[in-house]
């Protein structure tokens, strides 16, 4: 039986790294497959325990000079010396000190002009003085330094990578007599690495500020009745936790006294705070504004929402987007084609024409420095994992790069009426008194028949009472008639609550009741009608309201790119039509079961290829996961819709769509600029190269201003547009 062990992989920052590793690892006998995260360091390992012991593939990690430790135990790992922490940047500067330093001496000792010094004699003989030579060749070491045991180590190994490709180049600058230049590509490779652990580090710091959302530690009444501060992994489930003004909440919970103002944007990304009451939940990361609050603690600290919206944005880097494989499938064969061109441009004219040796050496040794594919390996990663840390700041999580890339080609999307559309709870809509009795009457007659109900129809009637204050008589010898309503007697005399057909049964339905009652159910409403032994006192519409703002909503749906919006719905096409028509949808699909919704989304996915189904991650599934993607509504606390969909609206409603297709058409557009970029700069310096008008220094410089400005192209995506 296979299993699956992650390792925190220290050196991992890069897919250079990453071939290394499938190289070494994937090569043990009784490994099946291998998945990395680069963002977070994470190699991920699916293997045949009976042939093939995880202290082997650490061993295997420790010989490429990377270092693995079990991910469980990566928190307990011993902490980074300082030269662990900034050993690259003292070297990268020193180097570009000496190196400096270097040019300076020579160009005063030499006494010739500013540009003899800055070719260093390229193309003619030149007489190095000593000091310079030796402040040359110790900026070079310097630069080199982090290179050079990499290098060696795919020599032993005979599995040449871009150390070794920019060690060769350096030590051919320096046979040459090009001490200036071996310098510079010392220094500006070594400054193009830092780059690259910086801009890893910076999306891994850009994760790690969703940890900070939860505090470390939180007051809890305990079994005594003392309070006491403790770390928030200490506090136990169903444990009374006291939260003060100002302070974020630390766990996930249901208040059990005071009522405050909730800013939920950590995690939902709703802009207005929420008011929480006793019975509602809470959740960790989230702030408490301006009241006391205390509340039972439901999930243990690392089962929050938050700690689960953590987890899976972690997860989400292995499930790499089409442009991420693309380019890793592009470096497999792209490096070695770019060192068979080098070998033949520094060889073959020379051979085969008789040009000088030391010039079109020295054209290959430019190739070779251009080949070095880091801005184009690198600005993929950062701009996926900055794209969807934004979109988890507000409340939207995605489960993989694949998902996003997806938003952005959406042609078609499909919603879900009740929940999605509506707000998923049916509320009095309208009271129409008749026949004498005014709309408090009403509402007292109907709260006193259905006080013990627990119908949703009932509730709505009841929260209407409420709203309203309206006080509620007694009622006796209630009778509950099943299908149709109930009865009982109120101050004395019997009054009943019922349908439609209750109503008609009673032979109370005049004419004027029937049209009243048909108008509402024409609108949509469901009809409650309230009577005496007498006569129909008035009739209550009851239906679930379309969500604020969901037309223009939709509209800016479509106006994002979306060809067609569908509501799917299992309710009758009168009510359906009308909530259609409200929010703006292009068409509706009623009456339909789980199994009616799957064909629905084939049929659309046959027509438009890439469709969204939105629904509640439950009762949706099936249909969610025909979709091209499947996106959950209100996914807070919710666990079935997490694990169900493939992205989540943190936030109950759709505002976020329209946000979330610009978002994801604007990652992509990033990805390709870099991508286009990358590439057409090196194919510029090929060019330059062959007609003998680019060097070694122009090259790495390009190369790592290249790096430099992919990795901040892809990190603008961090700052989030409404």
């Amino acid at each position: 039986m296979l299993k699956r062990v992650d390792f925190k992989v220290q050196g991992l920052d890069c897919s250079e790294e990453i071939v290394i590793l499938r190289r070494e690892v994937g090569g043990l006998p009784g490994i099946r497959d291998l998945e990395f995260d680069v963002i977070n360091a994470r190699m991920t390992v699916e293997y045949d325990p009976q042939v093939v012991e995880p202290g082997r593939m650490v061993n295997a990690v420790d010989a490429t000079g990377m270092k693995a430790t079990p991910w469980a135990s990566r928190l307990q790992e011993e902490p980074v010396s300082f030269w662990s922490r900034h050993g690259r940047l003292i070297m990268a500067c020193l180097s570009g000190v000496l190196l400096l330093s270097g040019f300076l001496s020579h160009w005063i000792i030499h006494q010739g002009s500013f540009m003899d010094t800055f070719a260093g004699g390229h193309g003619q003989k030149h007489v190095f003085p000593l000091v310079s030579l030796l402040l040359y060749m110790m900026s070079t070491i310097t630069g080199a330094w982090y290179v050079i045991p990499p290098a060696l180590r795919s020599i032993r190994r005979l599995r040449p990578d871009m150390n070794f490709l920019m060690t060769v180049a350096v030590i051919g600058a320096m046979a040459i007599g090009e001490w200036f230049e071996a310098a510079t590509v010392a220094f500006l490779f070594a400054v193009s690495l830092l780059l690259e652990h910086w801009s890893v580090d910076r999306a891994r710091r850009a994760i790690g500020k969703l940890l900070d959302l939860s505090p470390p530690t939180a007051r809890y009444q305990t079994v005594e009745g003392d309070i006491q501060e403790v770390s928030v992994e200490d506090i136990p489930v169903g444990a009374t936790v006291l939260v003060r003004p100002g302070e974020r909440i630390p766990l996930d919970g249901v208040v059990a006294k005071g009522t405050s103002t909730i800013n939920q944007a950590p995690i939902t990304g709703e802009s207005m705070p929420v008011t929480k009451d006793p019975g509602d939940e809470v959740y960790a990361g989230t702030i408490n504004e301006d009241g006391a609050v205390e509340f039972k603690a439901t999930r243990p600290a690392g089962d929050t929402t938050l700690a689960r919206i953590i987890h899976m944005v972690e997860q989400a880097q292995s499930r790499r987007a089409h442009s991420e494989q693309w380019v890793d499938r592009f470096a497999t064969f792209y490096t070695p084609i770019m060192m068979v061109l080098a070998l033949g441009i520094a060889v073959l004219p020379p051979l085969l024409m008789g040009l000088n040796w030391s010039e079109w050496i020295y054209r290959g040794l430019v190739i070779l420095v251009i080949a070095c594919p880091c801005a184009l390996v690198i600005s993929t990663p950062v701009s996926i994992v900055s794209a969807l840390t934004a979109a988890a700041r507000q409340g939207v999580l995605i489960k993989g790069g694949v998902y996003l890339e997806a938003v952005s080609r959406l042609r078609a999307l499909a919603v879900d009426k009740t929940g999605t559309l509506t707000y998923g709870r049916p509320e009095v809509q309208r009271t129409v008194p008749l026949n004498d009795h005014s709309e408090t009457e009403l509402l007292e007659r109907a709260a006193a028949l259905e006080t013990s109900s627990e119908h949703p129809l009932a509730r709505a009637i009841l929260r209407k009472v409420k709203e309203q204050s309206v006080s509620i008589p007694s009622a006796e010898n209630f009778q509950a008639i099943k299908g149709k309503g109930a009865e009982a007697t109120i101050d004395g005399r019997t009054f009943w609550i019922g349908n439609h057909r209750f109503m008609h049964e009673k032979g109370q339905e005049t004419e004027e009741v029937h049209v009243r009652a048909l108008e509402l159910e024409n609108a949509g409403h469901t009809v409650v009608a309230i009577g005496n032994d007498s006569h129909v006192c008035g009739l209550i519409s009851i239906a679930d309201e379309l969500r604020a703002d969901m037309s223009t909503i939709v509209r800016k749906i479509k106006d994002s790119g979306v060809e067609v919006v569908i509501m799917l719905t299992g309710d009758n096409e009168g009510t359906a039509r009308v909530i259609a028509e409200a929010a703006g949808v292009d068409e509706f699909r009623c009456e339909l079961l789980p199994e009616d919704k799957v064909e629905a989304i084939g049929a659309l996915v046959r027509k438009y290829r890439y469709v969204a189904m939105v629904g509640d991650g439950v009762n949706d599934a099936p249909a969610m996961a025909a979709a091209t993607f499947g996106i959950a509504m209100g996914a807070m606390g919710t666990d079935a819709a997490l694990e169900t969909a493939d992205i989540a609206l943190m936030s109950d409603d759709l505002s976020k769509l329209p946000w979330l297709i610009r978002h994801s058409r604007r990652t992509l557009r990033i990805i390709k600029q870099n991508i286009a970029f990358a590439l057409g700069l090196k194919l510029l310096f090929i060019i330059l190269t062959l007609l003998g008008l680019a060097s070694l220094w122009m090259a790495i410089a390009a190369d790592t201003g290249a790096t430099l400005l992919v990795v901040f192209n892809g990190l603008r995506l961090l700052r989030m547009r409404n």
